[in-house]
């Protein structure tokens, strides 16, 4: 199973007090070192962390995928399709929230999402639909032509900090039936929000997530123990707990 690193929260990190440190494009190069398959940055509307020039640059420097969450905004959009990452994840966008808090309404916004997204794969990206473990927003997914669904795993991990164990199994459950349900479809299956190194076991065990999508949590362990240390802990931790479930 492969690992993406979001390093957004570096250039939230940057973003509060100005400047060009802690050094987004080196956060992205230091994750490539150190074994992640691929950075993850979400470009948003206001800006409000990743710029157009951190895009830009680390596109340029790393040689793996650059995977960009990106909403459906016109301008957002077209600075995309002429950058041409390696993917790209729609993900909805309120302004108003810390990070992004749930699936893209898919059924909602069909047609938009679909030309979309046949636009970027006319140009050869892979595109990715970040959407809640749910059969029939699994199907629109489809239906709108992506190649990936990302499942959003954030009720799991919020069922995790609680005391009861049939929360977060009954999350764990849903997850499992939208990967198989994904899967029948032909589309490939990443997921992510909220993983960390509690939480990353039960998530690995499911059966055809190709990519989790981790950034919070190993930004975080990256203040006390290094950046790199903490990417190489996550990827211990997904191998470890992939090699368990396949004996």
């Amino acid at each position: 199973m492969k690992l993406g690193i979001n390093i957004d929260h570096v250039a939230t990190l940057r973003e509060a007090r100005g400047g060009n440190s802690p050094d987004v494009l080196q956060a992205a190069v230091m994750a490539q070192k150190a074994g992640a398959d691929g950075i993850t940055v979400h470009l948003r509307e206001d800006r409000r962390h990743i710029k157009d020039a951190d895009v830009l640059a680390i596109k340029k420097k790393i040689k793996i995928p650059l995977n960009l969450e990106m909403s459906l905004a016109q301008d957002v959009v077209d600075f995309a399709l002429n950058v041409v990452p390696g993917k790209i994840c729609l993900v909805p966008e309120k302004r108003q929230e810390r990070t992004t808090e749930g699936g893209l309404d898919v059924a909602g916004d069909r047609e938009r999402i679909r030309r979309t997204v046949q636009s970027f794969k006319d140009k050869g990206v892979v595109v990715s639909l970040f959407v809640e473990p749910e059969s029939a927003v699994v199907e629109a997914a489809q239906e709108a032509g992506a190649d990936f669904v990302e499942l959003h795993t954030g009720a799991y991990a919020n069922a995790f900090l609680t005391d009861d164990p049939a929360l977060w199994k009954k999350e764990l459950i849903r997850l499992h039936n939208a990967a198989q349900e994904a899967h029948q479809r032909k589309l490939g299956v990443n997921a992510g929000h909220g993983l960390d190194y509690s939480n990353v076991e039960h998530i690995v065990k499911i059966p055809h997530i190709e990519e989790l999508n981790i950034g919070h949590s190993i930004i975080s362990r990256a203040v006390f123990v290094g950046l790199s240390k903490a990417v190489k802990e996550m990827k211990n931790l997904i191998a470890q707990h992939a090699l368990s479930e396949a004996t």
